[in-house]
Order: C-alpha cells, then structure tokens, then sequence
C-alpha cells in the first residue's frame, strides 16, 4: 500500500513537471506539480474513453508517466484558457 502510493506521488510529480515544462507560464511547484500529474492521470484514464479516446502504452511506470503527462498537458491547457477568458 505504501509502494503504491510512493510511485503514485513520483509519477505525479514527473508527469506535473513535464507538463509545466511543455505548458509555459504554468509551475506550481512540487507540490502542484503533483497535484497536476495525478489529475492528469485521472483525465487521461476518465475523461478521454469517455470521448472514444484510449491510450494504450502497455504497463509499467513509464507508460503511466507518458499518460499522466498527456493529462497534465491537457488539463493545464484548458486551466490556461480558462484563465484567459476570466482576465
């Protein structure tokens, strides 16, 4: 349980801060940056099948890191544009 939970945290915060890397404007830190990975995850896990979009990297860290990012990339572009219109 503990295992489970460290790789969470890692993968989170690897994905988070790629994602803040490709989406400029957007660090949060560690903390955040983990925050935005495992959101990430979640949309790329949810979200996406439920538009008819499945990724399919195989098991494994790297492959869950690939699929957080591309999460994270999505969901602080939309924070971005919704940051956009409010200002």
């Amino acid at each position: 349980m503990l295992e489970a939970l460290i790789i969470i945290l890692v993968v989170g915060a690897i994905a988070g801060w790629l994602a803040g890397l490709l989406v400029q404007g957007t660090g949060f830190g560690l903390l955040g940056d983990i925050v935005v990975g495992i959101l990430g995850a979640l949309v790329t896990g949810f979200f996406l099948p439920q538009v008819g979009i499945v990724l399919a990297f195989g098991g494994g860290i790297l492959g869950s890191i690939i699929a957080a990012f591309i999460g994270a990339v999505i969901l602080l572009i939309v924070v971005k544009l919704i940051k956009k219109l409010l200002s």
